[in-house]
């Protein structure tokens, strides 16, 4: 499991195979049960119809580490679109970023400056945005950023950030985020990291999951649990039923095209769903790293590729 994760993480970053992929008819064979579509006209298609089974979702435009000041422009445009797109709509939905998209590997300043704008306009919006964690070099510099940015007036409703389980900091980092009244998405974890800086086993990330997901739980605040594993899902129900946690204190939240079934009976359960939708061109890393999390994605893919 951890070389088959390994491989696919590997090949996210492969840029021939990158560009393969994302200009033939192959790879749109292969990315329609995970993304959206192209455009974003294509994502509130398909938020409008999510809405509909009683889920709400979170519209990620794919891209990742631009590489100039005007494409980091360009990027923030597309969520400044959504947000109006949303309100006009009446979706139930909001926005997730990362901040490589906005420019952060430039200069944190531009990225803060451009994030912080798009936290300004989903405030006005009565709307939130999420800032999307990526690997662990970044996590110290992505939390400051969203710290400054909720710090300024008006915004500690409009933005929130995500941990990752499987990162040794994350008890420390999660404690401190509860402290200050900051959103947290808690989900697992997608990159893969040293066992300098991650617990380098399933085993060992599930303890912190649930544990995590307990301060999380006991917080007044509105989280988000992120996760596909029904056993973990079992046991955050179990604990918010003993501690007499009100379910519409938290949501679930998971990937657009994973899991379709225990969102749906989660839903009928009484319980808050939220579904991650992406969107974008740039959808290959995404894809891989789907795949890396989840081998049964691959077989799903094997069986089903080639079908009409």
């Amino acid at each position: 499991m951890p070389i088959l994760r390994s491989a696919f993480i590997a090949l996210s970053r492969n840029r021939p195979l990158r560009h393969f992929f994302e200009h033939s008819a192959v790879g749109t064979r292969l990315n329609r049960r995970f993304i959206a579509g192209m455009e974003i006209e294509d994502a509130l298609r398909v938020a409008e119809a999510v809405n509909r089974q009683g889920i709400a979702v979170t519209l990620d435009s794919l891209g990742e580490s631009v590489t100039s000041e005007s494409e980091a422009h360009l990027a923030a445009e597309v969520y400044h679109r959504l947000l109006e797109s949303i309100q006009k709509l009446g979706l139930n939905a909001n926005v997730s970023v990362k901040l490589t998209q906005m420019g952060l590997e430039q200069s944190a300043e531009l990225a803060e400056s451009i994030a912080g704008e798009l936290a300004r306009h989903a405030s006005a919006m009565q709307n939130f945005m999420r800032i999307d964690m990526e690997d662990s070099r970044l996590t110290q510099i992505t939390l400051d950023i969203v710290r400054r940015i909720h710090a300024r007036a008006g915004m500690r409703d409009a933005i929130g950030v995500v941990i990752q389980a499987y990162l040794y900091r994350s008890q420390a980092d999660v404690e401190q985020l509860l402290i200050e009244g900051i959103r947290i998405r808690l989900c697992k974890g997608a990159y893969n990291e040293p066992p300098e800086v991650a617990f380098p086993r399933k085993a060992e990330v599930d303890v912190s999951f649930l544990k995590l997901a307990q301060l999380v739980l006991d917080n007044p605040f509105y989280h988000a649990l992120a996760t596909h594993d029904e056993s973990m899902v079992n046991a955050v129900k179990a604990y918010a039923e003993e501690h007499r946690i009100d379910p519409a204190r938290f949501e679930f939240q998971m990937l657009y095209g994973v899991r379709r079934d225990l969102q749906r009976k989660l839903v009928a359960q009484g319980y808050k769903v939220r579904v991650y939708v992406p969107f974008g061109r740039e959808w290959y890393p995404y894809f891989m790293r789907r795949l890396a999390e989840r081998p049964a994605n691959v077989l799903f893919l094997a069986r089903n590729i080639f079908r009409s």
